[in-house]
């Protein structure tokens, strides 16, 4: 089974969360544009959605969906969203999209975080995909030289991204992350940064991912 197929599985499963009524907040990255796909064929009517890229808005507008304000909605039930690594208490890595910080902000306004993944993202401690911090430009080298020194890592700029907010990734490689959640902390508290892709404080209460033999679920207790 591809890759591709394992996506397009778990997004499927990912129908059986959505609120019939009531708002869905979405989020980005390969896995989520399968779950747009597959909520466009479902007929699964919601009230609206807010969406964390302009690419989710165009693809939630094609099949239909209304796209709200986030500063227009107080709340809401339940947030879709992929990952680039899951641990296994359920703490994430996310931005390898560059959409980290508004689906950071998406996430913190959901009462669940429903995460959907292949089982390729499962991983036993996060690091080894690149860590992405998004950063505000004019403070670039200034967070770059922190980030030496508050991770050990190797900060690397991602050339040519420029994000939905206009600013810039920092991908901060060779990490081996224990404390996600004193990492991510730290890492927020450098001025110039915008906010580090570590979902630990607020990680996901479900996965779901997909294998050979079909779509597992895991549930924080």
């Amino acid at each position: 089974m591809t890759q591709d197929e394992l996506k397009t599985m778990v997004a499927k499963a990912a129908l059986d969360y959505v609120p019939r009524k009531g708002i869905l907040g979405v989020g980005s990255g390969s896995t989520v544009v399968k779950f747009i796909e597959q909520l466009g064929k479902s007929g699964i009517h919601i009230d609206g959605a807010v969406s964390s890229s302009v690419k989710t808005t165009h693809l939630l507008e094609k099949i239909g969906v209304e796209v709200l304000d986030p500063n227009d909605v107080e709340g809401y039930d339940v947030y879709i969203d992929g990952a680039d690594e899951v641990d296994p208490n359920f703490n994430l890595i996310k931005g390898g999209g560059a959409c980290l910080t508004r689906e950071k902000i998406l996430t913190s306004m959901a009462s669940k975080f429903v995460c959907i993944v292949d089982k390729s993202k499962l991983v036993d401690t996060l690091g080894a995909f690149p860590l992405p911090v998004e950063v505000i430009p004019m403070g670039r080298e200034q967070v770059i030289r922190q980030l030496r020194k508050v991770t050990g890592g190797d900060p690397v700029l991602r050339k040519g991204c420029i994000t939905d907010n206009g600013c810039q990734i920092v991908d901060v490689r060779g990490l081996e992350i224990t404390d996600p959640i004193a990492l991510e902390d730290a890492i927020n508290a450098i001025p110039g940064v915008v906010t580090v892709g570590l979902f630990a404080r607020r990680g996901a209460e479900v996965v779901l991912y997909s294998e050979e033999d079909g779509v597992q679920v895991r549930k924080r207790a």
